[in-house]
Formats: C-alpha cells, sequence, structure tokens
C-alpha cells in the first residue's frame, strides 16, 4: 500500500484505502495467514471479509492453524492503509501513518508525541489524537489505550482528550466500540 491507495475521506485530516488484503507469515511457524477487510462507514472501521490460514511447510502445528489471530494482522496492517496530509501547502503530498513511524511498534514519532502533550497546543494534538484514535478505531483495538501508550499520558486524559477532539469536530465518521465509550 502507499499513500495513493488511500483514496476514501475519513475524519478531518485522514484518507483511507477502501479495502485491503493483508498476508502474514511467522506470526506462527509454518502458517500464512491472508485477510482481505473492507472499510465499512456505519462500523467505522475496518472488517474482515476473508479469512483464509494455510499449511506452507510439512512441520506446521494443526492447531494452530485452526485459530486465526486476525487482531495482530490488522494492527500490523492498519498504518499502511491510512495516509494523512502534515502540511497544508500547495503540492504537499499525503504520507501514510506507516511512514510516520520512527521506531518499531510506535506510530507517531516520540518527538511529535512529546510536543503534543504541552499545555496550548490544541489542533495538533486534535491531529495526532485523530490519527491515533483512527489507527485503533479502524482496526478494532482500544483508541484510550493506543493513545496513552503513544503519547504516554495516563489513560483518563486520553479519554478525555479524545473527547475534546471528538467536540471540536475531530473524529467525525470514526467510531470504536472498544474500551470506554466516549459521548460527545
Amino acid at each position: 500500500m502507499t499513500s495513493n491507495d488511500a483514496t476514501q475521506p475519513v475524519g478531518t485530516a485522514l484518507r483511507i484505502a477502501p479495502a485491503f488484503v493483508a498476508t502474514a507469515t511467522g506470526q506462527f511457524p509454518g502458517i500464512e495467514t491472508t485477510i482481505e477487510a473492507h472499510y465499512n462507514p456505519a462500523r467505522g472501521r475496518y472488517i474482515p471479509t476473508t479469512i483464509v490460514n494455510r499449511a506452507i511447510s510439512d512441520d506446521f502445528d494443526e492447531d494452530r492453524l485452526k485459530r486465526t489471530a486476525t487482531q495482530a494482522i490488522l494492527q500490523a496492517a492498519i498504518p499502511h492503509c491510512v495516509s494523512v496530509l502534515l502540511d497544508d501547502t500547495p503540492g504537499a503530498e499525503w504520507t501514510t501513518i506507516a511512514d510516520l513511524t520512527a521506531t518499531e511498534g510506535r506510530i507517531i514519532p516520540p518527538w511529535l508525541a512529546e510536543a503534543v502533550v504541552k499545555r496550548g497546543v490544541k489542533d495538533e494534538r486534535w491531529e495526532v489524537i485523530e490519527i491515533l484514535y483512527s489507527s485503533a478505531a479502524l482496526a478494532d483495538s482500544p483508541p484510550a489505550q493506543l493513545i496513552a501508550l503513544e503519547l504516554d499520558i495516563p489513560e483518563r486524559t486520553a479519554v478525555d482528550w479524545i473527547q475534546k477532539a471528538r467536540a471540536a469536530g475531530w473524529l467525525t465518521g470514526i467510531t470504536s466500540n472498544i474500551g470506554r465509550p466516549v459521548s460527545g
């Protein structure tokens, strides 16, 4: 996936790929898992529509073949399917969230995380909240937990910021049913 594949606007600052196919090998030795997922606007997230597990070597664990761990594959694939425009100057280019990743397993570079937790930073904070919230919600993971982890803040602060971002008009069309309910 590239940022060119992200053609569907979501929220105020994001575009996503309408669908994707992700294949994982190595999650379990000798087993390959392929997932096809489509974005469902009514649910505000990607919905797996096809899951295929297959043995790719003779020494596979047949019990593992019966169990599919789709969540980890979705979480790894989603950052490649979501693009953001970080600069509003003419000719600025979209970039995938995966391209922003500075450290293994992180979505937001540490310098950006430090910048948005400072007092007085509002629109930049809400944009980062939207990126992180969307990444989690689209993968059907708990957004408040991801935001707390990425920004090194308490989870209750993450929940508060989610509510404030939504009230400020961010997070439009993005919902999550995981974790604490977010009113607003």
